[in-house]
């Protein structure tokens, strides 16, 4: 057993602010304690979780005098969950936090300086936004603090003494949260079970939290899950083990489109035909208004299915979504903006942002299933897509197709190897560079492949304000940063959506 570290403990101080990822800031002896779970005006006790000379990281004990902000959590699952952690904070405070945040790393990472720093553009809906999402199944179901205390074994669910006090350590917050909210009971079930079907616990890679309600997506996901979960325990089927790569079901992927249409994907471990059909009948038959059923069999150790074969089992396959008047095919593989309302308000900024007069070439870089260009195609002379995944580039080229565009073309493979001189011969130097990495940002060589090709606009849309900051610095060497404008794509998050135009230098 690992030797315990000494517990350090902060009485009644004041929570003054917030810093990036959502974690809220306490100074004290001129040290800054970046809290998690905490809202500015708070007075609280803390636990030290990391102790340096500059700085130290805490979670909330107990929660002296709230501040006069904080509301009441409205999902049951708020403080064990992983998911929207800004519950207790008013709607226009995170738009103020998000806001701060964004411009702070533009200034500070990016050296951005004279920019118009445009205000952040809120979401109409701050519930019931996602288009999709996706739970785990595993036979270690992740107890609180409030289920192992209750449990006649103490240690029931927990393999030894570390997990244990982990378990009771990530439950405090929830635990004192029980003066604030009446929803911090056990699951309605009222029993401890090892089976689970939800999200992954924080900072816990082999468990996962058993999620009954979910205000992420409409009411329908929770039939969906919950249905699921019946339906697996009354057949007695395997939930999936993490550690030993053993159990047959192992994810279960939802996207509720606007358009009504709905689509499930099932991830199970090995080929069982018997079950499947046993299982995916019995879903139809609970949650009659899904338009298409996969499943998909994953004999890996991880759960990417990027280079699987979805099998349909009921539909055509695939779902379309709308935005604006452009219709998009999304098959079970491909990314799209997982906040359909919210990606209208994100995609028409980034056509502002590119100022088209119908005479630009425009290169749309990580562009899925063509959901960008496809937008802007109507003010462009030609779109060329670029993209990675292969299934996504074919749904592009559907995509161009059911909305009539003739002037757009998509190509799968890396842009660096792309976009050499041939490429640009055959189709054309950009007028207009679109780019929408992964949160991690673009790749080195990819911005240096931009600075090479020195078109006379890059709009950049960022899910990570900290990576979008990274490159235009790099960036800077060309081109000046005219403007930028954050967008909440994920209402009670701390994460932040982001546009900026940057121009080429003179």
């Amino acid at each position: 057993m690992r030797k315990q570290k000494k517990r350090i403990t902060v009485e009644n101080i004041a929570i003054t602010d917030y810093a990036a990822q959502g974690k809220a800031i306490a100074r004290l002896d001129g040290k800054v304690i970046f809290t998690e779970g905490a809202v500015p005006g708070d007075v609280v006790n803390l636990l030290l979780t990391k102790n340096k000379k500059d700085f130290a990281e805490a979670r909330v004990l107990k929660i002296i005098k709230p501040s006069a902000d904080r509301l009441i959590p409205f999902c049951m699952h708020f403080g064990v969950c992983g998911g929207c952690k800004w519950q207790m904070l008013p709607y226009h405070k995170q738009l103020q936090f998000k806001q701060q945040e964004a411009e702070q790393n533009l200034a500070r990472i990016g050296k951005v300086a004279g920019a118009i720093m445009l205000p952040i553009v809120g979401a109409d809906e701050q519930i019931y936004y996602r288009n999709k999402l996706e739970f785990t199944f595993s036979n270690k179901r992740y107890l609180t603090a409030e289920e192992i205390e209750a449990s006649p074994i103490p240690s029931q669910g927990v393999e030894n003494l570390e997990d244990f006090s982990e378990a009771i350590s990530e439950s405090i917050f929830i635990e004192n949260q029980s003066l604030l909210t009446s929803t911090s009971s056990p699951s309605p079930r009222g029993r401890i079970e090892e089976a689970s079907l939800g999200f992954h616990a924080p900072r816990v890679f082999d468990k996962t939290i058993n999620i009954f309600e979910c205000f992420l997506m409409d009411e329908v996901n929770n039939r969906i899950r919950n249905g699921m979960r019946e339906i697996a325990l009354e057949n007695d089927l395997p939930f999936y083990d993490i550690k030993e790569h053993t159990g047959w079901l192992r994810n279960l992927i939802v996207r509720f489109c606007t358009t009504g249409e709905l689509m499930v994907n099932l991830c199970i471990n090995y080929d069982d035909e018997k079950n499947t059909t046993i299982v995916l009948d019995a879903l139809l038959a609970r949650v009659p208004e899904i338009t298409t059923l996969l499943y998909t069999i994953n004999p890996k150790w991880n759960d990417t299915i990027y280079d699987l074969t979805p099998q349909v089992y009921f539909g055509k396959g695939y779902v379309t979504e709308k935005l604006e008047n452009f219709q998009f095919i999304i098959s079970p593989k491909s990314f799209f903006q997982t906040n359909t309302k919210q990606a209208e308000k994100l995609y028409s900024i980034a056509r502002d942002f590119a100022a088209l007069t119908g005479n630009e070439i425009v290169y749309d870089l990580y562009c899925g299933t063509g959901s960008i260009g496809i937008f802007v195609s109507p003010l462009a002379k030609k779109i060329i897509g670029v993209e990675l995944i292969e299934d996504a580039i074919d749904d592009a080229k559907k995509n161009a197709a059911i909305n009539n565009i003739i002037h757009a073309s998509f190509f799968a493979g890396d842009v660096i190897k792309i976009c050499n001189d041939d490429f640009f011969v055959q189709h054309g130097r950009p007028d207009v560079v679109i780019t929408d990495p992964p949160r991690a940002g673009m790749h080195e060589k990819l911005v240096n492949k931009l600075l090479e090709i020195a078109a006379p606009v890059i709009v950049y849309v960022s899910c990570n304000t900290a990576t979008m900051a990274r490159d235009i610095l790099l960036l800077s060497e060309k081109y000046n940063v005219e403007k930028t404008q954050p967008v909440d794509m994920f209402p009670h998050t701390h994460h932040i959506e982001c546009v900026a135009k940057l121009v080429l230098k003179a």
